[in-house]
């Protein structure tokens, strides 16, 4: 694999922060140079979150630009549908389909599309496109905040990275008290697209 382009989106408080923090590791555990940049929207609860990480041989920019992202992981369905100008008709897009509505739609000003309304515009721009329930999932193991994980054990069999890189990766980015939870969730998340490659 010569390099990967990832783009995550979603809001704040899943997690997106920690997932891009666990690729950049996985990247440079894998022998990538590896560049991160966030992005954050309103510094709230539920505010737009959007991380670009870049594994290459040799990475100049940690901006992905519009349409050359290789993945989009899109924590919350409408986040993914606001990136969807960074996708090219070789993107692979995978999506929790738990929607969180930003400000604007529970306070009346806007509406919430349909998730068939999302996937179907989503689907029409990429190659490759996976939606399911990540934050059940994780609710299944004890709590909705390992969603983040269960959508990286999902995107982990669309590459060809060890899965103890992985393991590996997350070990080392989030406290040892949530290590096992969250291993948990990453081969949760696996399972959820096995065979992927």
């Amino acid at each position: 694999m010569k390099g990967l382009d990832i783009l995550v989106a979603g809001v704040g408080g899943q997690g997106t922060i920690l997932a891009s923090d666990i690729l950049a590791e996985v990247g440079m555990l894998a022998g990538y140079d590896v560049k991160k940049s966030d992005v954050l929207g309103l510094a709230v609860r539920g505010g737009s979150v959007l991380s670009h990480v870049r594994w290459g041989e040799e990475v100049a920019s940690p901006v992905i630009s519009p349409g050359m992202a290789n993945f989009l992981l899109g924590f919350e369905p409408l986040e993914a549908l606001r990136v969807i100008s960074y996708l090219s008709p070789e993107s692979t897009v995978l999506v929790n389909t738990r929607a969180v509505p930003p400000v604007s739609v529970s306070s009346g000003n806007m509406d919430y599309p349909s998730l068939e309304e999302i996937e179907r515009t989503l689907r029409a721009d990429c190659r490759r496109f996976f939606s399911f329930d990540a934050t059940t999932v994780a609710e299944k193991l004890g709590t909705a905040r390992v969603a983040n994980v269960v959508m990286l054990g999902a995107f982990a069999t669309q590459v060809d990275i060890p899965q103890v890189i992985w393991e590996d990766a997350i070990s080392a980015r989030v406290p040892a008290k949530y290590r096992d939870l969250n291993l948990r969730a990453f081969h949760a998340g696996r399972e959820l697209l096995k065979g992927g490659l």
